[in-house]
């Protein structure tokens, strides 16, 4: 089975996407949200960018579609679910995932090259990885994870914003994201969010100092591939 890249209106990260899937030898495809069936697919990627015009608040309107039902139908069976930056609100907006995304503390729309320490090994991307510092990009306005009981925030938590060396500390948090928290997954592990853009860190030549840490991520996809 292919892997589903969700296209919704206002998604533009979905061709990148598809691209650094393709360069991961993952077989994927580009699907509308309304030509979306979930029993074609294992695994869904949902993509950046500003669904639905990030209208009433990020992601969600586009939480409270069809398309996303079937999602959830998809994630409660164990079936992989990731969402990337504008997916990673809309997974939280539509419950499969806890907590909420708030705008950054600085009011800003945020653009550039950060360190993510991987913080857990047990989640369909992080499976395998040889390295526990990535570097990758974020672009967003709305970026900052808030969950009200920190240590089960602690445990959902697979990337912590950090410097190269994988030091967690304010200092390196670009939005204010309680416990410098960049991405989490549920705790099954099937189901994973993040603010970062693995498919811009996933090409040397359109990377920041060649990193393509993004490819590595996005490689843990090989596995549900049938």
């Amino acid at each position: 089975m292919r892997v589903a890249v969700i296209k919704f209106p206002g998604t533009t990260c979905e061709i990148d996407v598809y691209k650094a899937l393709r360069e991961a030898n993952v077989e994927s495809e580009v699907v509308r949200y309304k030509e979306f069936d979930g029993d074609k697919y294992n695994a869904v990627v949902i993509p950046g960018g500003f669904s639905f015009g990030d209208y009433l608040r990020a992601g969600s309107i586009a939480a409270n579609t069809d398309t996303m039902r079937q999602i959830k139908e998809m994630a409660d069976s164990g079936k992989v679910v990731v969402g990337i930056c504008n997916g990673f609100q809309i997974l939280v907006e539509s419950g499969i995932l806890e907590g909420a995304l708030l705008p950054n503390l600085n009011m800003r729309f945020l653009s550039k090259w950060v360190y993510v320490r991987v913080n857990r090994f047990d989640t369909v991307l992080t499976k395998g990885l040889n390295k526990n510092v990535l570097r990758l990009p974020i672009a967003h306005a709305e970026g900052r994870y808030y969950h009200d009981k920190p240590e089960l925030a602690k445990r959902l938590a697979v990337l912590l914003y950090s410097d190269e060396r994988g030091n967690v500390d304010e200092r390196y948090n670009p939005n204010g994201s309680v416990l410098n928290i960049a991405g989490i997954a549920n705790e099954e592990g099937n189901v994973i969010g993040m603010m970062p853009h693995p498919e811009r860190a996933s090409f040397k030549l359109t990377s920041q100092d060649g990193s393509i840490d993004g490819l590595s991520l996005l490689r843990g996809l090989k596995r549900v591939e049938a």
